[in-house]
């Protein structure tokens, strides 16, 4: 965002990608500096979370109810920091009162934020290592990998008709207010920084002897 004049051409200001970078490179420094990897506070991972939500917009129809999907489950979060102060001793109450996997407990929403949270690494990673026009390839394959498996055959077909409404690439690039070059370089800051997030919150479940494939 700063810098010499051939910076500032390709990278923008006033982009959206530079303030999730910036959010979760802190969140991967908080993990990677706890001595107790359990340490992360709910209220400010909930915070590096809600910026993600303006990209699933970006995408338009396609992710429409992954959107919507994210947004509802991080506001669960959002409301549970208000009781609990880390991630921990949320997931510590729903595996004491069994409920982790019941509709709508703190545990299932994490989950399907994580989720969410990878959809767009994945879609980010797909990006970086193509310079296809359209957005099919690159959002088809992460949504299948990441997605799909835990979506009904309703939801699939629905994501899969939606898109063709994707953004083309450059559409995209203004949406995010970003030039190809400054784009790639922020999405790979975004993969770096949110795999040790990621990674935390399944060793999270792990440890409490909750599978990942729900």
């Amino acid at each position: 965002m700063v810098g010499s004049v051939d910076m500032e051409q390709s990278d923008p200001a006033g982009s959206p990608l530079s303030t999730i970078v910036e959010a979760f490179e802190d969140l991967a420094k908080l993990l990677k500096g706890s001595k107790k990897q359990e340490a992360l506070r709910l209220d400010t991972f909930c915070h590096a979370c809600s910026l993600v939500s303006v990209l699933f917009s970006c995408l338009g129809l396609a992710f429409k109810f992954a959107e919507f999907e994210y947004i509802s489950k991080l506001h669960g979060l959002v409301e549970a920091s208000k009781t609990y102060g880390t991630v921990q001793n949320m997931l510590d109450r729903d595996v004491a009162n069994g409920t982790v996997k019941t509709p709508g407990s703190h545990t299932r929403n994490l989950r399907r934020v994580r989720q969410g949270l990878d959809l767009i690494r994945a879609i980010f990673e797909n990006f970086c290592s193509t310079d296809d026009y359209s957005l099919k390839d690159v959002a088809s394959t992460a949504y299948a990998k990441v997605c799909a498996p835990y979506h009904t055959w309703a939801v699939r077909t629905a994501v899969y008709a939606g898109m063709y409404t994707l953004p083309s690439r450059d559409q995209l690039l203004l949406r995010l207010n970003e030039t190809g070059k400054s784009a790639e370089k922020k999405m790979k800051r975004y993969i770096d920084a949110s795999i040790p997030v990621i990674q935390y919150i399944d060793k999270l479940y792990l440890s409490r002897k909750i599978s990942l494939d729900w």
